[in-house]
C-alpha cells in the first residue's frame, strides 16, 4: 500500500544548469518516449543525472515520482533533496511512502524492488499531477546491467536471467524505459560533477553485506583491469539471451495453445513433446497463466511425474512455485497455496 502525496511547483521548468554541458547528451538518440514522462527519482546520483538530461531535452514535458520506503533514517534527507532539487529546477514532484518491509523468507532487496514499481504504476495510473503519462523512465545503467548478469551466473540462472534487464517493456499498461543501460555510472557522475549538480548517496551502498554492493566494490575494479570493454561485451552476451529468449517465448506461447483442451494444459499432449519443451511449456503456463516460477527442481519433477502419468487414476500433487500442481481429470491445473 502506498500513500502520495505531491509539491506544488510551476509546470514550466528551467535550465538545471546553463554553463554544462548538455545533460541530453547522456540519452541515446533512440530514446523518445511519449510525453509527459515520469522519471523515477531517488536522489541518488543516477536518477538525478536522468531527471537533469530529461528536463534538459523535454523542458515543460517532465514529472517526477519519488518513492519513500523509510527503511532507513536517511530516507527523510532523501525526500527532502528531492523536493529541493525538483523545486530548483520547477519539476512537478510527487512523493509516494510505501511499506517496503520485507517478509520470510523474501529477500530486503526484492521487497523493495516490488514495493517500488507497485507504487510508481499506482501513482501513475491514480495521482491528479501525473495524469497523461504512460511512460516511465527508470536510471539503472551499463554497471547495474553488469552486476545483473554476475549475480543471475551466480546463481545459475537459465536465459530469462542471463538476459539481464530490458531497455524497454509493457507493464500495468505503462511502457517502462531504461535509456542508460549504455552508459557508466561513473560517466553519469563525473557529468553531474561538471555541471554541480549535487546528489545524496545512499549510505547502504558501502554496505558490502548486500551482494551487489560486493560486486560493485571488488568485482568490476578487477573487470576493468582485466578486460576494459566488458560493459560492452557483457551487455551484447545479455542481448543474445535476450533474444533467444523471445524466440524461446514464441515456441512456448505455440506449444501452450497446442497442448490446451478444456482450458487445461492436457497430459496426453504434453507426452507428445520432448522434455525439454515440455518444461518450457510448463514454466510458459506457469508464469503467464498463474504468476509463478518454478525452481530447476521444480520444473524436472513436474515433467517426470508428467511423464508417469500413464493410467486413469495415476495422481499427480506437487508443489510448484508458490502453489501446486495436481491432475484435474486429463488435464494439469495450479492452485495458490494461500
Amino acid at each position: 500500500m502506498s500513500v502520495c502525496k505531491a509539491m506544488a511547483v510551476s509546470p514550466t521548468p528551467k535550465s538545471a544548469n546553463n554553463s554544462a554541458l548538455a545533460g541530453a547528451e547522456l540519452l541515446p538518440p533512440g530514446f523518445q518516449p511519449e510525453l509527459p514522462l515520469a522519471i523515477a527519482l531517488s536522489g541518488g546520483a543516477d536518477s538525478t543525472a536522468l531527471l537533469w538530461a530529461c528536463v534538459q531535452r523535454w523542458p515543460g514535458q517532465v514529472r517526477a515520482v519519488h518513492i519513500h520506503h523509510g527503511l532507513q533514517e536517511a530516507a527523510n534527507l532523501f525526500e527532502a533533496h528531492c523536493r529541493a532539487m525538483c523545486e530548483q529546477w520547477q519539476v512537478p514532484l510527487v512523493v509516494c511512502k510505501v511499506n517496503a518491509r520485507h517478509e520470510a523468507g523474501q529477500s530486503p532487496e526484492d521487497a523493495a524492488r516490488k514495493a517500488r514499481y507497485l507504487a510508481l504504476s499506482e501513482s501513475v495510473h491514480q495521482h491528479p499531477d501525473l495524469q497523461g503519462v504512460k511512460h516511465i523512465a527508470l536510471a539503472q545503467h551499463a554497471d547495474d546491467q553488469v552486476e545483473t548478469l554476475l549475480l543471475a551466473l551466480s546463481r545459475g540462472a537459465g536465459l530469462p536471467g542471463l538476459a539481464c534487464m530490458p531497455s524497454q517493456w509493457t507493464r500495468n499498461g505503462l511502457q517502462w524505459h531504461r535509456p542508460f543501460l549504455s552508459v557508466p555510472g561513473s560517466k553519469l557522475r563525473e557529468c553531474l560533477v561538471q555541471a554541480g549538480v549535487s546528489w545524496i548517496e545512499d549510505p547502504t551502498n558501502q554496505d558490502e553485506q548486500f551482494t551487489r554492493n560486493r560486486i560493485r566494490a571488488q568485482l568490476l575494479p578487477a573487470l576493468e583491469r582485466a578486460f576494459p570493454q566488458f560493459r560492452e561485451t557483457f551487455a551484447r552476451s545479455a542481448s543474445h539471451a535476450a533474444e533467444a529468449q523471445d524466440l524461446l517465448n514464441d515456441v512456448a506461447q505455440a506449444d501452450l495453445a497446442g497442448v490446451m483442451e478444456g482450458g487445461l494444459p492436457s497430459i496426453k499432449s504434453l507426452q507428445r513433446l520432448s522434455s525439454a519443451r515440455q518444461s518450457l511449456v510448463l514454466r510458459h503456463w506457469l508464469k503467464e497463466q498463474h504468476q509463478t516460477t518454478p525452481s530447476t527442481a521444480q520444473l524436472a519433477e513436474l515433467v517426470s511425474q508428467v511423464a508417469s502419468c500413464t493410467t486413469r487414476g495415476h495422481q499427480l500433487h506437487l508443489k510448484v512455485g508458490r502453489g501446486y500442481v495436481r491432475r484435474e481429470g486429463a488435464g494439469l491445473t495450479w492452485t495458490s497455496a494461500s
